[in-house]
Parts: C-alpha cells; sequence; structure tokens
C-alpha cells in the first residue's frame, strides 16, 4: 500500500506579489463598506470616483497608497495622485471622508506636503478636493507644534501661490485650521447643502459666545457664496463641482511661465448687438451680463463670485479662443457703484489674472465708490485702495472699454487713463467726467440753489444747469484732446479687442523691482 498525501492539504502561503495585490486593492476600497455606502446614501461620491471623473482616462500615479495600512487607516485618509486633465498633468490632494471621516493624521500633512512640493517643482496645478472632519486632537503631539507639522500646508499654498494653479472644491465639512486651504487657493467651489467651512463649529460659538446657530448659518456653501466671498462657485453636486474644476483650469496656463490655453474661436451667442444693448441714456439700465454674451466667444463666459458683490462682474471667459478676464459694472445691481466687497472681489481677480498671464477688460460704466458714514465706517477707502492697487501693478495687458458714465475715483478703479492701462477705448456713448451732473450741479451751484425758494424754480434751475453739464460730457471732446487711444463703433468693439490684445500680449511684462508692494487691506 502506497503513502497517501493528507486530504486536508493547507494552501500554500501567498507571496509578496500576491500579498501587494491585495493590500492594494484592499487600500483602494478606501472605509468599510457600512462607511462607504454611508457616503453614497448622503447624496456624496467616493473619492475615487471623484478623481475618475476628474481625470481624461485612467491615473498616472498615485503615492503613499498604503500608508497607515497596518493601522486600517489605508492611505491615512487621502489620496494624493497625479492625472490629466484636457492632456495636461494635474496634482490631486483628495480627502477620503469613509477612513475616519477625512481627518488628518501624523501621515496625511506628510503625503499633501509631498504633493505640493512636486507639483510646485514641476509646474502642475493642484486641484484640492476637500472633504474632512478636520485634524486629529490624538495626533497633535505628532503632527502640530514642530517644523514639520499640518501648517506647511499652509505655508506651502503661500509659496506655491501664483506659481501653479491652486483650485479647491469643497464636497463636505472644512472646519478649524483646514478651512484655509480652501480660503488661500485661486478659486473654491462649493457643493450646495453639503460644503461647510468654519473656524469654530456651532457647539463651539454656543459654548464660548452663546450663540445658537445652525452649521448651515455658521458656515455653509451659500452663506459663503454670498456674504463671507470665501466660495467663488457654489454648485449644486459633486460632478458639477468636478466639471467646473475641468472648466476653470482650461483658462489657465499650468504655471506662471506659460501662456493660457488657446481653443478654436466661436462667434458670440448675444441675441442683439452690442449698438442695440447700450442705451444712449444714462438713466436707463442694461444687464451686463448681456453685453458680454454678444463680446466673447459663444458660451465661453465663467463667472467668479457671481453671487458675492454682484454689482461688479468678474470671470473668464475666450475672446477668439484666447482667455481673457473680464471686470465689469452691473447697471441693473446698485447701479454698477463700487463697494468695500466688489473692491476686494476685483482685487483678488485682477491678481489671479495677472499670476497667471491672461490679459484683462474692463468694461466701464460707473457713477464712481459708493458715499455715506455706514460705507465709510465699513472702509471704503482701504477696500477701494486695494482695488486700484491691483489694477495698477497688473503687468498682464489691460483694455479699458467706456460704455457709459465713468465718473470720480470709480474710472480709476476701473482701470482708467492714468492707470496705465495698453489702450483706452470709447463707445460713441461714453461719458467721462469727474462727476456726474447731479452731484457737479449740487457741488457747484449749491449756494444759488438754496437762495431760490421757490420749490418750482429751484427744480427748474437745477434742471437746465444739470442739462447744461451733461452736453459738456462729450467722447469727442476727450477724443479731440487725444485722451482715448480710439472711439469704436460699437458693433466693431470686437474686432478691435481681438486685434489689439493679439499685439498687447507680445510686450514685456516685468514687474519693478522691488522685495514686495504693501498691499491695502
Amino acid at each position: 500500500m502506497t503513502d497517501t498525501l493528507d486530504e486536508k492539504t493547507t494552501a500554500a502561503p501567498a507571496g509578496p506579489h500576491e500579498e501587494l495585490e491585495t493590500r492594494l486593492a484592499k487600500a483602494r476600497l478606501g472605509g468599510s463598506e457600512k462607511q462607504r455606502q454611508k457616503q453614497i446614501d448622503a447624496g456624496k461620491m467616493l473619492v475615487r470616483d471623484r478623481l475618475e471623473l476628474l481625470f481624461d482616462n485612467s491615473w498616472s500615479f498615485e503615492d503613499g497608497l498604503l500608508a497607515r495600512y497596518d493601522e486600517g487607516l489605508p492611505g491615512d485618509a487621502v489620496v494624493t495622485a497625479v492625472g490629466k486633465v484636457d492632456g495636461r498633468d494635474v496634482v490631486v490632494i483628495a480627502n477620503d471622508y469613509t477612513v475616519k471621516a477625512g481627518t488628518w493624521g501624523k501621515r496625511t500633512f506628510e503625503k499633501i506636503v509631498r504633493a505640493q512640493e512636486l507639483a510646485d517643482s514641476t509646474g502642475t496645478p493642484i486641484v484640492y478636493l476637500f472633504d474632512s472632519a478636520g485634524a486629529r486632537i490624538d495626533e497633535q503631539f505628532e503632527s502640530f507644534v514642530g517644523r514639520r507639522a499640518w501648517g506647511n500646508i499652509f505655508y506651502n499654498q503661500v509659496q506655491i501661490s501664483g506659481r501653479v494653479p491652486q483650485v479647491c472644491a469643497l464636497f463636505g465639512p472644512s472646519p478649524a485650521g483646514s478651512a484655509y486651504v480652501p480660503a488661500l487657493c485661486d478659486l473654491t467651489i462649493m457643493v450646495r447643502g453639503h460644503a461647510t467651512a468654519y473656524l469654530g463649529s456651532p457647539r463651539l460659538a454656543q459654548m464660548v459666545t452663546g450663540e445658537d446657530v445652525t452649521l448651515e448659518e455658521m458656515g455653509g456653501a451659500e452663506m459663503h457664496s454670498t456674504v463671507s466671498g470665501l466660495s467663488d462657485v457654489l454648485v449644486e453636486d459633486d460632478a458639477e463641482a468636478i466639471a467646473a474644476v475641468r472648466v476653470w483650469l482650461s483658462f489657465l496656463p499650468s504655471n506662471w511661465q506659460q501662456e493660457p490655453p488657446i481653443t478654436a474661436p466661436a462667434d458670440p451667442s448675444g441675441a442683439r448687438t452690442i449698438k442695440e444693448i447700450v442705451p444712449e441714456v444714462e438713466s436707463e439700465i442694461f444687464d451686463i451680463h448681456e453685453l458680454i454674451d454678444s463680446l466673447v466667444d459663444d458660451a465661453s463666459f465663467f463667472p467668479y463670485k457671481d453671487l458675492f458683490a454682484p454689482e461688479l462682474v468678474t470671470g473668464f471667459a475666450r475672446l477668439n479662443g484666447q482667455s481673457v478676464g473680464i471686470v465689469a459694472n452691473q447697471p441693473t445691481v446698485k447701479g454698477g457703484v463700487i463697494f468695500p466687497d466688489s473692491s476686494d472681489k476685483a482685487a483678488r481677480f485682477i491678481w489671479i489674472c495677472n499670476a497667471y498671464n491672461i490679459p484683462i477688460l474692463f468694461l466701464v460704466d460707473i457713477a464712481g465708490y459708493m458715499i455715506g458714514s455706514e460705507v465709510e465706517r465699513q472702509g471704503i477707502i482701504r477696500h477701494g485702495a486695494k482695488m486700484i492697487f491691483a489694477v495698477s501693478e497688473a503687468r498682464v495687458p489691460r483694455i479699458t472699454v467706456l460704455l457709459r458714465k465713468a465718473y470720480g475715483g470709480g474710472y480709476l478703479a476701473m482701470s482708467g487713463a492714468p492707470m496705465q492701462p495698453d489702450a483706452l477705448i470709447a463707445l460713441p456713448t461714453a461719458k467721462p467726467a469727474l462727476m456726474g451732473p447731479d452731484a457737479a450741479v449740487n457741488g457747484i451751484h449749491y449756494n444759488r440753489i438754496q437762495a431760490i425758494e421757490d420749490p418750482e424754480e429751484r427744480a427748474a434751475f437745477i434742471a437746465e444747469k444739470q442739462a447744461e453739464y451733461a452736453a459738456g460730457i462729450d467722447v469727442f471732446k476727450i477724443a479731440n484732446e487725444n485722451a482715448v487711444e480710439a472711439v469704436v463703433p460699437a458693433n466693431e468693439l470686437r474686432n478691435e479687442l481681438t486685434q489689439r490684445l493679439a499685439l498687447y500680449r507680445k510686450r514685456d511684462r516685468t514687474a519693478p523691482a522691488r522685495r514686495n508692494g504693501v498691499t491695502p487691506v
């Protein structure tokens, strides 16, 4: 009788290759099935599904996937990877909320910092996909105080700023210190109903100040998009956020030393011509969005902070396939007058354009800065100075178009001729002046007006003087004095701008020699 093998044979131990495949597959799942399902049930995408939607096809590579695998924290709750968006490399830093609520641990910041350094050294944009409950208190002594710590993330953001584009999409919470990541990015996108950002939670606020407030009121996406200005774009879901990231990146170069991408030109989509849109009468309003649609390539306008300080419209667009930044007064909202918030909004947008070689087009129809005790207490002077500072230091091509009124300090803030734009162009409807008729007549004839006792006689006198003053504000007079580069027929404006920008892009953009200007705050 021959020997036989025991029927209870033991399976051969897995080799290193099999072990690796097992670990990689498990790490890519992220947290437990329960946590993954919880994320999906909340109406949110899993982190790797977000990246699949962001990248063109597949990922190029990922770093640190197996970090803290043995501790049950795959990747330490953050995915750092490289992939292509519209054929160009981007570095992505994405929280995995299914792993310990996406919190930051002792390896999280190492991975994030390493990804930031990679992006900066290679001239590659950074996309932050944030969905995190913040830093882990139980790991603070390993990650907070020293020179290699969580704070390195913010330090790097500042060093990188203006070198490579940084965009943050907030899908969930971003509390306490982590809230500074979106604040330090060039663009922040927030998902309505899910994204939040706050330094102190409602519970902490209740403890410290006694304030009773909801999470949405404290730091919700809608509040930050309309009131605080932290959010630049408000979207409805994760997919729309990813789409917005892709569109925004399409306007910008990969880094500050490159030119923006060029696309195929497209005719404007506006139903009416610019001549039809801009009223000749100053008191009649028009929607600047309609003018923009009739000027730029079809459906190319991408608004920046459209829900915040809407009296000033800012955003990217394409003009004959070329990226351009637009700063425009909106007559339908507060008359397009500049307020403290709109000054800040304009300054930041101009700095973004200047950093990444995007020419700026100013569309002017402004009565000036807002006046009154309330805005003075809000700091209209220093906020307004910030806008003038940004305009004056911009070295990218700037073209200013006077649509209608251009009065006082508002004219300067909107890149008037003394701010040295490449060109000041006027439509035939333009009316630049130190003051509008109302203010000028009141200032010049105040004593005489007060001396007229009869109300009807006083009103008639004021109307007469206003008409005389308005008649003297004539675009052809300033053209006669050579104060504008050109007065252009309204329906020829697009071609004029296209030709000028093609030439102005060729000039040197070297900034003055200095360490830094002292920016008004």
